[in-house]
């Protein structure tokens, strides 16, 4: 009965260590979501006023550009899938990807081939392990992405997208459509998986287009329409892409303080139920002990009392 007792003691001791690095992963993941919060909200400005930029030169001009025409049969679409480098973040990462491979059947039940991006290791892994092939994949920032990644991300996105786009021979794109599938965050307790295409050009702020009335007035498309777009649409892309990182990042991070939370409160009822185990045990022990001495006084008792 002893050694029952060393054991739950040495598992008591294992359980409180445990505790102490899940309380500390959840204290920097507090810490660190405020200032993901702030990113994220600071660059939605920016974003949305990009968007009604776009909007304005796509919609109020006669301009056919390569990045907003639709095509007539798309055949191919790629799907850029935004998840995290690291575990310990419940369903964070498996939520983004289950709403990914729901994109992929939709695609593929149009009759669309599908090219797979990702964006954090646990994507990448996913696939790999299923023998699945990524065209490319960028890790190492997920939980604090640069405007710099996401440059790199949507100029190689575009690239594909116009891969023989500037072909006179053909007529005939790599990809025709770009899908992004990342977790938005709508709050602490409320992170959704969202897929969103982002080419060609869907704007993705508010459900109409601007009143042309407001609009006009406030955009003149200097030197062309034409030369505006090729500017501000690469901008557009990588400015979505950079928001949906952001977003990505905070919902790690809440996902994260969450689960490690959950974690560290479970360490606790371990704790508690070891410990009251260990002092059954404990009291079993020493009621036993005491049965046994008393069982040997009784035994010497009657043994005198026989002699005599």
């Amino acid at each position: 009965m002893a050694l029952s007792v060393r054991e739950y003691r040495a598992r008591i001791k294992s359980t409180e260590s445990m505790k102490k690095i899940t309380r500390a992963m959840e204290l920097i993941a507090a810490s660190r979501i405020i200032k993901a919060q702030q990113r994220a909200q600071a660059a939605a400005p920016y974003a949305r006023e990009l968007t009604r930029a776009v909007s304005a030169v796509a919609t109020y001009s006669n301009v056919d550009h390569a990045l907003t025409v639709e095509p007539e049969d798309p055949k191919k679409a790629a799907v850029l899938i935004v998840t995290s480098d690291r575990g310990l973040a419940g369903a964070y990462s498996s939520s983004v990807i289950k709403e990914a491979e729901r994109l992929v059947e939709k695609l593929k039940g149009e009759g669309k081939e599908v090219d797979l991006y990702t964006s954090g290791r646990k994507g990448e892994a996913y696939f790999k392990f299923r023998q699945r092939e990524v065209v490319q994949a960028w890790t190492g920032f997920s939980d604090q992405p640069t405007y710099d990644v996401a440059a790199e991300i949507g100029a190689t996105l575009i690239a594909t997208f116009l891969a023989d786009a500037e072909d006179s021979d053909s007529d005939v794109r790599d990809v025709d459509e770009v899908h992004v599938v990342y977790t938005r965050f709508r709050s602490m307790l409320s992170q959704e998986p969202t897929a969103v295409r982002l080419l060609p050009l869907e704007v993705v702020e508010g459900t109409e287009a601007p009143d042309k009335a407001d609009l006009l007035p406030l955009y003149e498309f200097e030197p062309s329409p034409s030369e505006v777009l090729d500017s501000l649409l690469p901008r557009y892309v990588q400015s979505r892409i950079f928001f949906a990182l952001l977003q990505a990042a905070a919902s790690e991070l809440a996902a994260r303080q969450k689960a490690m939370k959950a974690a560290t409160d479970n360490a606790d009822e371990l704790i508690k139920k070891y410990k009251r185990i260990a002092n059954q045990a404990r009291q079993a022990g020493i009621t036993q002990e005491i049965s046994e001495i008393v069982g040997g006084v009784n035994a010497l008792a009657d043994a005198q009392a026989g002699s005599e």
